[in-house]
């Protein structure tokens, strides 16, 4: 998806956090973005902006819920 200048988007930080950012320029397969909450920004290929919150949350890991018995633990 080719996004505008000045458009809000979605990135996924660190794996687990999805941040508002605005497209500031864009070159080739690169956008220059910018924070929406602060100043400072980041150059990132088009594949990892999403263009809504929702898609960006899809692409978060799931937990996984493991059963321990309160009898497994370590001698």
């Amino acid at each position: 998806m080719t996004f505008e200048n000045n458009s809000h988007a979605y990135i996924v930080e660190n794996g687990r956090n999805v941040r508002e950012v605005v497209i500031v320029r864009r070159s080739g397969d690169f956008y220059l973005v910018r924070f929406a909450d602060r100043g400072g920004g980041i150059r990132l290929r088009e594949g990892r902006i999403f263009a809504t919150q929702e898609a960006a949350e899809e692409t978060l890991p799931k937990a996984k819920k493991v059963y321990r018995s309160p009898y497994d633990y370590w001698h």
